[in-house]
């Protein structure tokens, strides 16, 4: 027969989690040790018994050696110190069984699960996901939760894992389209708050604790991207024509003041006058013409300021 071709997984899909943590290689290794562990439990009964056996003549003492080391090899178990094992004693929930060696009962109690109680990081999308106003996007997340009530995750819910990746992508799918497209960039980390909110009320029974919840990326049509970037565009120009209109307006303001004060001075027309003249030969110099009436003014603000000064009269 021909062998089946495992089916890839389309671009942009999430692969749900099984169960398993992604670190299971990682831990094999202290697997290995544990069973060899347990196997020298099993071959040490029958190995006594069986050099008892062979000197007394006697096959009891194998067959107690036997019956010891099953025993043994299917009763010990070995807890990482990131685990915790539920224990059943006739289907009934017995104990919580933290890290460590322990025993249970022959044929009566036995180890129903083990729960890993480290953070863990789950992924989770949703693709076309419809906002407020009707727009198809793309969001990818990722979710830090972790397992505080053993107990509750076994017997509340059939698998976590895939309970908690479930409600997760829900949510994410309830709070996108509860908001607009424009505020789907803007709000992002209340977005985050809020998602978290509602998956820490859904996973409480389940003895689950939501850590944070991230937003990765969000990927918005290609045919709207230029309508979202043209109309961006289009509010910075009409922010630049509003600045622009303020400052003219005070501008004017400005004028009117100075308008006023050159008309209550005299004086003060010609002196502006000076210094612009001033300004316009100070750097690469050159002469100027001036009407005569100018250089009237000119001379009568030099005359007036000389009188100002002789009745003031010499300061010490």
């Amino acid at each position: 027969m021909a062998k089946r071709k495992k089916k890839k997984a389309a671009v942009g899909e999430t692969a749900l989690p099984k169960g398993v943590p992604f670190d299971r290689q990682r831990e094999r290794p202290l697997k290995w040790g544990i069973a060899i562990f347990k196997g020298a439990l099993l071959v040490a009964p029958i190995a006594v018994g069986a050099v008892c056996a062979v000197a007394s003549a006697n096959a009891w003492p194998l067959v107690i050696g036997i019956l010891v080391g099953f025993v043994l090899f299917a009763n010990t178990y070995v807890v990482l110190e990131w685990e915790a094992a539920v224990v059943l004693r006739l289907g009934r929930l017995e104990r919580i069984q933290g890290p460590g060696l322990f025993f249970t009962v022959p044929f009566i109690e036995f180890v129903a699960s083990y729960v890993d109680q480290r953070l863990n990081a789950t992924t989770f999308n949703a693709e076309r996901a419809l906002t407020a106003d009707c727009v198809p996007v793309d969001v990818d997340a990722v979710l830090f939760w972790m397992v505080w009530d053993p107990k509750s995750a076994c017997t509340e819910v059939k698998n976590y894992y895939d309970a908690v990746f479930w409600a997760a992508q829900t949510t994410l799918r309830d709070a996108i389209g509860s908001i607009d497209i424009a505020e789907l960039s803007t709000r992002r980390k209340a977005l985050d708050e809020e998602i978290k909110a509602e998956l820490v009320q859904k996973t409480e029974t389940w003895g689950v604790t939501v850590v944070s919840v991230e937003i990765r990326d969000i990927v918005i049509p290609t045919e709207l991207q230029d309508a979202l970037s043209k109309e961006a565009q289009a509010e910075r120009e009409r922010n630049a024509r509003v600045t622009l209109a303020e400052a003219e307006e005070d501008v004017s303001e400005m004028f009117v003041r100075a308008t006023r004060n050159y008309k209550a001075e005299d004086g003060a027309v010609q002196l502006r006058a000076m210094n612009m003249l001033y300004d316009g030969v100070k750097e690469k110099g050159g002469l100027v013409l001036v009407p005569t009436s100018l250089a009237d003014a000119f001379g009568e603000i030099g005359s007036s300021g000389k009188q100002a000064a002789d009745e003031q009269g010499p300061q010490i």
